[in-house]
């Protein structure tokens, strides 16, 4: 008898020591972080690496390192001679036994010669200009100045004058035929004021239009200002910018053009639409069954998805942490029994309700193989507790033997941890007829577009913008003055490829040699806070080879990224720096300005 007491009084006692180094909790390991070093050459394991137990008592003397392959370390410190990954284990034990372990990357790159300058940025080249065949036309009594700065159309008015006439921005001779026509002024104004949109008949006798968008409000954040307009056969049209007085009701003088206002242009989008086409649904939704959509949740996320009253709904518990992003949380639309082949025109439509909204990505794509397989591309943005149709139309750009519309919406809306989205009414079709849409883009930054930046070796900067194709956020320019390079985004996306500055576009790549290590060195402000992620990647494909961030403040900073491998023969690449973001999207205006792009080479020994 004495016996069990002994031994049930000993088991209380193990059981309230486990209660007792539970409630101490386990000790921490703190700043343990991925490196790169040459080979060679002595790295600290244990820079910026501390540790402590749950009391907070330190416990850095105590930590231990291990590595795959095996390094020799003394005192935290080792000599990798070998290039390749090493996997890193740190570890630290308290005083009760209590052992935890955190995890890092160790990338030893080959041995190479010292920095050199492969290709430093010349910002202070001379400029190359297209008006498009904008001209600007100011008669008296106006007062204004018209001309191509800083990326756009800048019209400086002092006095609008007496009539809309005025103050004018024209393009004659602009080619028509049977067909429908847009027109989209991406403009703002200093002061809200009032422009007419005139399409002038050129061939007619006196003066007839073939129609007209009057009392366009301008605002002083970038929009779109349309005129549509039909012609019946071949002939020329006059297209009208007029900016000289308005006042829409003479019943109040008050409600006006302004004084000492400017107005500017970052491009026109022009519209020929021609032919006809209809829609054939190949597959409509039904969630009846309980089935038809997907979630998948990573880096950290938790989401699900459930179904009721005809809609799927989609619960995101949380979204990833740092180093997540839109990519995080996918919801998959399922397409049964439907096969895309590149180069039909297809379209689809659904309804989206976001408790908290909701940005991200609409993506056609293989359910299996991604975006190597995606026929379109698409942003998406929801706003909080309302219905939102997200639709498009598209040309398909590959053969998708399992179709899914894809949600990338990994990035929490701001101010919001969870969310609750609700999916229903989706259609997905085949778009069948001759309709043809033509659209060109005549933006005022310098070089203009694709093909004149390829005819500029000198000059390979570009901007890729969310409404270039047709989003509804996303606009920007660039320019050079007094030998910095400037990047002012006037309309913020959603998602980071909406507000995209591109270094090696098209025809114009940024070219690197073989068997080398590079730093690209980049000196840069803000004029407010904004950030951005910068990549490196090849030309043709997804592959970054420097995949960082960059957050810019009011004040110089200059950031390098490195590569981390070689390549064994030269190779095409784009710099890109994108800036889409939900906080983006809430900044009137932001302009970036490069003092210094410099690119070091490190050749291998």
């Amino acid at each position: 008898m004495l016996k069990k007491i002994a031994a049930l009084l000993l088991a209380l006692c193990m059981l309230a020591s486990l209660a007792a180094v539970s409630a101490e909790g386990e000790p921490e390991l703190h700043g343990v972080h991925d490196q790169s070093v040459m080979a060679g050459t002595e790295f600290d394991a244990l820079a910026g690496v501390t540790a402590t137990d749950a009391d907070g008592n330190d416990l850095t003397d105590m930590i231990m390192i291990e590595a795959m392959p095996s390094l020799s370390f003394k005192n935290g410190k080792a000599t990798p001679e070998n290039p390749g990954d090493y996997e890193l284990v740190y570890s630290v034990t308290d005083a009760n036994g209590v052992t935890v372990e955190d995890y890092a990357t160790l990338t030893v790159t080959k041995k190479t010669g010292e920095e050199v300058v492969y290709k430093a940025f010349d910002f202070s080249t001379v400029e190359v200009t297209n008006n498009h065949g904008w001209e600007a036309k100011i008669s008296e009594p106006a007062v204004a100045a018209a001309s191509l700065k800083n990326g756009a159309y800048v019209i400086e008015i002092t006095n609008p004058g007496e009539g809309d006439g005025n103050i004018q921005l024209a393009k004659a001779g602009f080619a028509v035929k049977a067909a429908d026509y847009k027109i989209k002024i991406w403009a703002k104004s200093t002061k809200p004021t009032y422009a007419h949109i005139l399409a002038r008949n050129e061939q007619a006798e006196g003066w007839e239009t073939f129609g007209g968008a009057f009392n366009v409000r301008i605002a002083e954040t970038v929009a779109p200002l349309e005129l549509s307009f039909s012609c019946g056969g071949e002939g020329s049209a006059e297209l009208l910018f007029n900016l000289g007085k308005i006042t829409p009701n003479p019943d109040n003088a008050e409600d006006t053009t302004p004084e000492d206002f400017v107005v500017t242009i970052d491009k026109i989008e022009l519209y020929e639409i021609s032919g006809e086409e209809h829609e054939v649904a190949l597959y409509t939704a039904d969630f009846a069954a309980g089935e038809g959509v997907s979630v998948d949740a990573g880096d950290g996320a938790a989401a699900s998805v459930a179904f009721a009253e005809g809609k799927a709904n989609v619960t995101i518990d949380s979204y990833a942490g740092e180093g997540g992003g839109v990519w995080s949380v996918k919801a998959d639309i399922a397409l049964p029994g439907v096969q895309i082949t590149k180069g039909e025109k297809y379209y689809y439509s659904f309804t989206m309700n976001a408790q908290n909204g909701q940005g991200g990505e609409a993506l056609v794509e293989s359910a299996s193989r991604g975006w190597e397989a995606r026929a379109n591309f698409n942003g998406l943005g929801a706003p909080a507790g309302e219905d939102c149709v997200v639709s498009a139309t598209f040309t398909a750009e590959a053969d998708i033997d399992d179709p899914v519309i894809r949600l990338q919406i990994g990035n929490a809306p701001e101010g919001a941890s969870a969310n609750a989205i609700a999916i229903s009414n989706v259609v997905f079709g085949k778009l069948e007829g001759d309709k043809e849409t033509k659209k060109t883009i005549e933006a005022f930054m310098p070089f203009g577009p694709a093909s004149a930046n390829a005819a500029n070796p000198a000059y390979p900067w570009q901007t890729f913008n969310g409404t270039d194709e047709d989003n509804d956020r996303g606009v920007g320019t660039i320019w050079t003055d007094n030998g910095s390079f400037f990047y002012r985004i006037d309309n913020g996306g959603t998602v980071d490829w909406h507000n995209k500055l591109i270094c090696g576009f098209g025809g114009n790549p940024l070219t690197l040699a073989a068997d080398s290590y590079y730093i690209i060195e980049i000196t840069a402000k803000a004029s407010q806070p904004v950030s951005c992620g910068v990549f490196l990647n090849p030309m043709g494909g997804w592959d970054p080879r420097v995949s960082e961030g960059m957050s810019l403040t009011e004040e110089f900073q200059t950031f390098r990224f490195a590569t981390t491998d070689t390549f064994i023969m030269d190779m095409d690449f784009e710099l890109l720096f994108q800036f889409g973001s939900e906080a983006t999207s809430k900044l009137d205006e932001v302009t970036i300005e490069f003092q210094n792009v410099t690119i070091y080479q490190m050749s291998v020994l």
